[in-house]
């Protein structure tokens, strides 16, 4: 009873520090408003009909090429995420929370490429640049808002995680179907709620500068820098918000493994253990896919200013790229129960799986 107990106070703890954070920013918004006044964009002049999209500035002769591996990681996310759909669903023994949560990472995984690739190879093939305003704002928010449910889902595996090595008498009852679709809610809510700000902040903008963006997709920083207002709101809400959820996150993800470790030393049994252990190196290798990538580009861009312009884009595309196209392949390699279900499929048997 104590430890049911203890459980239904730690969701509650999540599921209030989740409002927290949307109570936060929502207050946040409130008082960037109230302290940097009206809307710039009210004063009559009627925001640009569209922008170009300039892709890699000072590659343009290499671009046709590096479509390419662009093209390939595409179809190779596809793929794997697909795979990893079709397995969790037609396997019923992975109609688990766990695989719950991996099919909407797996879900999040594809949307977020296809989000960028098709207008980047169209600017690196035919040089279509332009985009509409309205098809700009609606790309950034859904890249952000995809980024936002990445991570919310990451931190509700490593939820899962922790009820299933300290408390795993009680993993059926505390994250049943229903409660991981109330996680999946939840994470999605959040990161509508934080993200539909950034294009509200942007129409307050006059771009009066250029119409011309030196990246491959509308990236929020991006285009603020193309405005003649007041961007302080613009530049405050983007690195509150960011540095709010993603160490908001990350504290959830490492509290979660560091009572995962205690416990698991506590074990009294060396395969007891690495058993433990191994149902955890998956998730352990895509949050480092995920963040590693996420944070370097994050601060480079906000703070490495000898950077060269087209490494900031390049490590910008390879955090929404790459981890889409690797996420699929550790869980293939680290999950018995999919690597046997995919080998099946291919026809084939492992001496060793």
């Amino acid at each position: 009873m104590m430890m049911m107990m203890m459980m239904m106070m730690m969701m509650m703890v999540v599921v209030v520090v989740v409002v927290m954070v949307v109570v936060v920013v929502v207050v946040i918004m409130i008082i960037i408003i109230i302290l940097f006044g009206t809307p710039s964009n009210l004063s009559g002049q009627a925001p640009p009909t569209s922008f170009l999209l300039l892709g890699l500035p000072g590659l343009e002769s290499v671009q046709a090429w590096l479509s390419i591996p662009c093209c390939s990681i595409y179809v190779l996310s596809l793929l794997g995420n697909a795979t990893l759909l079709w397995v969790i669903w037609t396997e019923s023994s992975l109609h688990q929370p766990m695989y719950l949560f991996l099919s909407i990472l797996a879900l999040t995984d594809m949307a977020m490429p296809t989000c960028i690739l098709p207008k980047m190879l169209a600017i690196f093939w035919t040089k279509a640049q332009e985009i509409n305003f309205a098809a700009c704002l609606v790309q950034m928010f859904t890249v952000h808002a995809l980024s936002a449910v990445e991570s919310g889902t990451l931190t509700a595996m490593a939820y899962d995680r922790y009820v299933a090595i300290c408390y795993p008498l009680s993993y059926t009852t505390l994250l049943s179907p229903r409660t991981v679709v109330k996680f999946g809610a939840a994470i999605a809510i959040r990161a509508f709620v934080i993200v539909l700000p950034v294009p509200l902040l942007l129409l307050r903008l006059r771009f009066c500068h250029s119409r011309n963006i030196s990246h491959t997709y509308c990236e929020h920083m991006a285009l603020v820098k193309l405005a003649c207002g007041n961007t302080t709101p613009n530049n405050l809400y983007g690195l509150v918000v960011s540095l709010l959820v993603t160490s908001g996150d990350l504290t959830f993800i490492f509290a979660s493994y560091g009572r995962i470790l205690w416990t698991v030393f506590h074990l009294p049994s060396l395969e007891a253990r690495h058993k433990a252990l191994g149902t955890c190196g998956a998730h352990v290798g895509v949050i480092f896919i995920l963040y590693t990538p996420g944070l370097f580009s994050f601060l480079s861009h906000r703070f490495g200013h000898s950077i060269p312009h087209s490494v900031h884009i390049f490590l910008a595309n390879f955090y929404l790229l790459v981890p889409s196209m690797l996420n699929p392949m550790v869980y293939g390699a680290k999950t018995k129960e999919i690597r046997v279900r995919v080998l099946m499929a291919m026809g084939m048997r492992s001496r060793k799986l």
